[in-house]
C-alpha cells in the first residue's frame, strides 16, 4: 500500500520594511517557502509615511499572492524604537543606531515567528544597496541563537540584480519608493 506523502514547506516569516523590498525578495522565497508577512517597522517616521508604507506593502501582497500570503503587522508605536535608540540620535546613516534598529525588527520577527511555530525568519533589509547584508545576517543568527526555538534564514536580496528587479517590478505595479530609510534621523 502507498501512502502518499505531505509536501509540506518549512513555514517562513518575512520582516517586510516597504512594498518595493517585497518584491523580489517574495518572487524568490515564494516557490520554496510556505511565507507569512510581518511588518514591524515603529522606526518610520512620521505617522503618514508609516501608514504610506504599510498600506504599499499591504496592497502589493494581496493584488500579487491574495490569501496565499498572510500579513500581519506589528506594533507600530515609535516609542520603542525611539527608546533603543536613546543616545544614537546622531550617529551618521549606516551606523550604530541603524544596527539598533535592525536588532530590534529581528528580536520582535524572531519573538512573532516562535510564538506561531515558523520554522524560519528572514528579512528584506539585504534587498537595499544601502544596507549591510552581512551585519544583518550575523545580528539575524545571534537572535535566533538567543530566542531559541527558531532558525534565521541568512540572505543578500540584492545579489543577482536583486535591486534592480525590485525597482522593475515596483514600476511595473506603481508602488510607491520612499525616499529615505525610515526613521526621524534619517529624514
Amino acid at each position: 500500500m502507498n501512502i502518499p506523502m505531505e509536501n509540506k514547506l518549512p513555514r517562513l516569516l518575512l520582516h517586510v520594511c516597504c512594498g518595493p523590498c517585497s518584491t523580489t525578495v517574495l518572487e524568490r522565497l515564494v516557490p520554496h517557502y510556505a511565507v507569512s508577512v510581518f511588518f514591524f517597522n515603529p522606526n518610520i517616521a512620521p505617522n503618514a509615511e508609516y501608514d504610506k508604507r504599510k498600506n504599499e506593502a499591504e496592497r502589493y501582497i494581496q493584488q500579487t499572492y491574495g490569501s496565499k500570503i498572510p500579513f500581519v503587522a506589528g506594533n507600530a508605536d515609535p516609542a520603542l524604537f525611539l527608546e533603543a535608540v536613546r543616545g544614537y540620535e546622531n550617529e551618521p546613516e549606516g551606523g550604530r543606531r541603524c544596527e539598533i534598529c535592525f536588532r530590534l525588527r529581528l528580536q520582535e520577527t524572531a519573538r512573532y515567528a516562535k510564538e506561531n511555530n515558523f520554522d524560519f525568519f528572514c528579512t528584506t533589509l539585504t534587498l537595499s544597496p544601502h544596507k549591510n547584508a552581512k551585519l544583518i545576517n550575523t545580528l539575524g543568527e545571534e537572535t535566533a541563537c538567543r530566542t531559541g526555538g527558531i532558525s534565521y534564514l541568512p540572505s543578500d536580496f540584492k545579489k543577482k540584480d536583486g535591486f534592480r528587479r525590485s525597482v522593475e517590478l515596483s514600476q511595473k505595479e506603481h508602488l510607491y519608493r520612499q525616499t529615505y530609510c525610515g526613521c526621524v534621523f534619517s529624514i
